[in-house]
């Protein structure tokens, strides 16, 4: 398709609301990539809707990384990602799951291609700066772990700007 031009409705809303989590793990907060990381985002088009520093507890790890339960490497995991603070951000552009993926590379970050965040930045398996959502259900898991109630506001907000039009504006 042409630059600018149009799929069907549902092709272009989804595309151009899209929205994803990303998480800088705490080697990025530590290293002072937090900068770095946020404007190739926001370079790149995307729009920061959420932006919080947090240090996770266990238990929101456990629950964040809940996919990864009884691999060989969850409990490395979950260390490495309580042992500082994180910053989580709720991201939206076009094709944002997608796109913030291939912009962060590989997750080892020896395999990420150069001018990957992972390939630039990461330093190895586990300290490789960011975490993304893989997908959209894992965006609607995660971001209620990150951001408790996310969705239920967002979603009483469109139901809100699709409610009845006659109560609008009238004295």
């Amino acid at each position: 398709m042409a630059e600018g031009g149009r799929g069907s409705q549902g092709e272009a809303a989804a595309s151009e609301s899209e929205r994803t989590l990303i998480v800088l793990k705490p080697d990025a907060v530590s290293r002072g990539l937090i900068g770095e990381v946020i404007s190739r985002f926001e370079r790149k088009g995307f729009r920061v809707l959420e932006l919080r520093l947090i240090r996770l507890q266990r238990n929101q790890a456990e629950d964040f990384y809940s996919p990864h339960r009884g691999k060989d490497f969850f409990e490395d995991l979950i260390s490495f990602i309580t042992s500082g603070p994180i910053v989580a951000a709720v991201l939206e552009g076009r094709n944002a799951v997608e796109a913030v993926r291939t912009m962060i590379g590989s997750t080892d970050a020896a395999k990420a291609p150069p001018g990957t965040i992972r390939g630039d930045l990461g330093l190895g398996l586990t300290a490789n700066v960011i975490h993304a959502s893989d997908s959209h259900e894992s965006f609607e898991r995660e971001v209620e772990v990150l951001f408790p109630g996310f969705l239920t506001k967002e979603r009483s907000a469109a139901s809100s700007a699709d409610g009845p039009r006659e109560l609008r504006g009238k004295a």
